[in-house]
């Protein structure tokens, strides 16, 4: 395994990272998933990434009874808040009040003592960014969170809140949290730009678009374990994707990667780990095999020839993204 640095921050993390999104008390059960906590650190990962609104809090406290087995110092546990967990008023957002009874919350289903990057889920038009600032700052002196970060805030919304960071003498967010693969490129407009010159390093989901890139809904018969044929939390993510258009792209990928000693999966986790500013890249899994063939991409040394041939095949990536409802 690779250790990258979280931005400038010290913080180590590993290269690959292992996520609950979609997977953790929706597709699989305790046992699986403690098996899969379990591989994940028999190969080295040491970040752990969840948030409060996964399965309505059940996929942190899955997850927190997963890593009771391990010394706490031993890995790096992240988590978000932001969305609604109730229809009480002040249940979401990034107010005062909510970030501190969500940090609470999110403590007690961990069960753990601190949380390393507590993340804005998303930006909160509704609250003044020092408000939230202060309050992340009070968790930190608390001890009750380390860092700090966000997820899926643009760019000038990110220099924004650093710039009234720096003012107010508080902590400046170590992470941002965001989507990026081949076919889904936007952070590298000003997201990762501006995060490189202020030390902020990306945490990167959706790496694979939930299975996409590895080719297995290119026939028409969806997989019965895939997550296309899940329930309609997961299928109503991924089902703007499976369109032919993107599908014949995929298909032609797929082609490229038999070419090499790689394989689809391999290919696009490698081109996202080799992009700068990417700290670590977020997989989930439902079997152990999926955690051990992900990691392999790490020790990919992809050449200047192959990652021409791979971004040439998504060479329309803004004309794909037109297509689909994000």
């Amino acid at each position: 395994m690779q250790y990258r640095n979280l931005g400038a921050s010290g913080l180590k993390v590993s290269a690959i990272s292992f996520g609950t999104w979609l997977t953790f008390g929706l597709q699989i059960d305790d046992k699986d998933a403690q098996t899969c906590i379990d591989t994940s650190f028999e190969n080295g990962i040491n970040f752990f990434d969840t948030a409060d609104i996964y399965k309505n809090g059940q996929a942190e406290i899955i997850l927190g009874r997963c890593l009771a087995a391990y010394q706490r110092e031993d890995y790096v546990l992240a988590t978000k808040t932001f969305f609604p967990m109730s229809t009480v008023p002040n249940s979401s957002g990034l107010s005062r009040k909510h970030i501190i009874e969500s940090c609470n919350a999110s403590l007690k289903r961990l069960n753990v003592d601190y949380i390393d990057v507590f993340q804005c889920h998303s930006y909160d038009h509704e609250t003044p960014p020092e408000e939230t600032i202060r309050a992340m700052g009070d968790l930190i002196r608390q001890g009750k969170i380390l860092y700090w970060g966000v997820s899926q805030w643009t760019g000038r919304q990110i220099v924004d809140v650093c710039e009234l960071t720096t003012a107010c003498n508080g902590y400046l967010p170590i992470s941002s949290q965001t989507k990026y693969h081949l076919i889904d490129r936007r952070v590298e407009n000003s997201v990762i730009p501006y995060c490189e010159k202020l030390g902020i390093g990306q945490i990167i989901y959706s790496p694979l678009e939930q299975g996409l890139f590895t080719g297995k809904y290119c026939n028409k018969h969806i997989e019965i374990n895939a997550r296309g044929s899940q329930t309609k939390e997961i299928s109503q993510f991924l089902k703007p994707w499976l369109n032919q258009g993107i599908l014949r792209h995929i298909a032609a990928f797929n082609k490229l990667s038999d070419q090499t000693p790689y394989t689809s999966a391999q290919l696009a986790l490698a081109w996202v780990l080799q992009k700068p500013g990417v700290s670590s890249v977020i997989c989930g899994a439902t079997q152990p095999q999926q955690i051990v063939e992900n990691i392999k991409a790490v020790d990919i040394s992809l050449d200047d020839s192959l990652v021409n041939e791979m971004e040439q095949i998504f060479y329309d990536w803004k004309d794909l993204l037109s297509h689909i409802s994000l």
